[in-house]
């Protein structure tokens, strides 16, 4: 464990159960900084350096018990997602690297080939000290992908998502496929349409739990809608007009969606 008490100001990154602790201030929220812990750190939990936040170290632990309270307590505990809607953006990027730092660190603790306890070497990579493999955080590559047809566009409830929105269809990459090969597949796959056309977007990271998300562009070019109705319980093209419910400011999906409602691809 770091030594967390030398006296230097911090930011701290305190989660129990995918909720990071906040604190109301008279500008919004904010995550806590301070030159000590804003919880105590429970015995066994290690304090993780995960870079630096407003210019000043950032730092992450979790915590076995929850804080109490709620938006008239001066903290309280927020849904990782959730806190997207009141923490700066910088910060809420740097929970999301802190909860995947965690997740790590949780999944990491004994070598799969030996089932030694591993030793932290560096803040992002851990050895077994018997047959010396270095492991590192996973991340998982997910592809996610809007298709145009005329002025429409495809949209998808799947039966994953928090709510009723609709969004892109999205998969994971397979072993052996390029990024390219996936969007096609996944397209194929949860819709039965071929596409064309297909350009790069953008990325996000997407700790939910250690993923990226690689956006695409592409157009229709044939086939009929059929859902692949395990994944999908509806699907449909619409014009800017007559929009559904849609993701939000949270995802790429929402950045690909605003971008083509302003004309911009």
């Amino acid at each position: 464990m770091e030594d967390a008490t030398n006296n230097e100001i911090c930011g701290w990154f305190v989660f129990n159960s995918g909720q990071v602790l906040i604190e109301k201030h008279t500008d919004g929220y904010h995550i806590p900084f301070g030159a000590q812990p804003p919880v105590p750190i429970p015995i066994g939990s290690t304090v993780h350096s995960i870079g630096t936040i407003n210019n000043l170290p950032a730092k992450t632990y979790l915590i076995h018990t929850p804080v109490t309270g709620d938006e008239s307590s001066p903290c309280m505990m927020k849904d990782l997602r959730a806190s997207f809607d009141v923490l700066p953006l910088n910060e809420y990027k740097m929970a999301g690297k802190a909860s995947q730092i965690l997740n790590w660190d949780k999944n990491s603790r004994y070598c799969p080939m030996c089932g030694v306890p591993t030793t932290q070497v560096s803040p992002i990579a851990k050895r077994c000290p018997e047959c010396r493999q270095e492991f590192y955080p996973r991340i998982s590559p997910a592809v996610i992908v809007l298709i145009k047809k005329g002025d429409s566009i495809l949209l998808v409830h799947a039966r994953n998502f928090r709510g009723t929105f609709k969004g892109l269809v999205a998969g994971f990459l397979e072993p052996g496929e390029t990024l390219e090969e996936c969007v096609h597949r996944e397209v194929m796959e949860e819709t039965g349409l071929c596409i064309r056309n297909l350009k790069y977007f953008g990325s996000q990271p997407w700790p939910y739990p250690s993923g990226i998300m690689i956006g695409y562009t592409a157009e229709y070019e044939s086939g009929n809608i059929k859902l692949q109705e395990e994944e999908l319980s509806a699907g449909a093209f619409y014009t800017r007009d007559n929009l559904p419910e849609i993701p939000k400011k949270l995802s790429i999906a929402r950045r690909l969606i605003d971008a083509w409602i302003e004309g911009k691809i």
